[in-house]
């Protein structure tokens, strides 16, 4: 993952003509996809059947180790990573609100193996250190902080530019989540990007089923490219599964499988 934060790029649809202020219906304010906090449990809930094989995510926040992908220790609730530079921006944030914190110490090691997978500096307490952490109220809102401004809210941001629903931008958000969105071939811009060479979103008069399909294939496709991602089965056994049923709210209940592991959210 490449903890790069970019703000949406495509070009989104044409604002609807505004209603006069006393015709606006109330529950315009409200979160309408997956940023509804009910669909975003859902979305976190999903991830975590994947990155962690459980429903549990928010018992993620302690969760660290190197799972020998070249991106040194995955962590957390999202799996920060410190060679891809997503934990190192969560640990400086965590230290902005929290000077003095059990992490901050490690800033410096974590500087320096950005962009590699050694653990130089960190260990041998790294691990039990961040677990310790876990147990502060404030880290898991830092957690929670990095999660959605490099994460969470630009897929949903890309998705509702793009004209797509929650299933839409729930693929958005996965996608993201593992291959980051820097300017690598196999980014969640460029898988994007890949996609458009095949079909168009809503936004700009495309089918929502085709759209969401074709970006699916790209980003098998991107999985492909590298061996630690080669297992596609959270797309092919879980939301490729959403899709096929025309789910496209991601409406419970919901059946799926990952890495051969059954899962169910009533």
């Amino acid at each position: 993952m490449l903890a790069v934060p970019v703000a949406a790029h495509a070009t989104g649809a044409a604002p609807a003509a505004a209603l006069p202020a006393s015709a606006a219906p109330a529950a315009a304010v409200k979160a309408t996809g997956l940023d509804d906090p009910a669909k975003k449990d859902i979305a976190m809930q999903i991830v975590s059947s994947a990155e962690n094989s459980s429903l549990d995510w928010k018992a993620q926040y302690k969760y660290i180790e190197d799972i020998d992908d070249g991106r040194g220790y995955t962590a957390g609730i999202i799996g920060f990573c410190s060679g891809t530079g997503d934990m190192l921006d969560l640990v400086e944030y965590y230290t902005q609100v929290k000077p003095g914190n059990v992490l901050a110490k490690y800033l410096p090691a974590l500087r320096k193996v950005d962009g590699t997978d050694s653990h130089k500096g960190l260990d041998p307490n790294f691990t039990k250190d961040w677990a310790k952490a876990a147990q502060d109220p404030e880290f898991k809102k830092a957690q929670d902080h990095e999660r959605d401004r490099v994460y969470f809210d630009p897929a949903v941001k890309q998705g509702k530019s793009d004209g797509v629903g929650t299933l839409g931008q729930f693929i958005y958000y996965d996608a993201i989540v593992m291959h980051g969105d820097g300017g690598d071939p196999t980014s969640f811009r460029n898988i994007r990007k890949r996609a458009l060479g095949k079909a168009k979103p809503p936004a700009q008069g495309g089918n929502e089923t085709t759209w969401l399909n074709a970006f699916l294939d790209a980003r098998v496709w991107a999985m492909k490219q590298e061996e630690a991602h080669s297992d596609t089965s959270r797309v092919d056994t879980a939301q490729r599964v959403f899709l096929k049923k025309g789910n496209l709210g991601l409406a419970t209940p919901l059946d799926w499988k990952v890495y051969g592991d059954s899962f169910h959210i009533g």
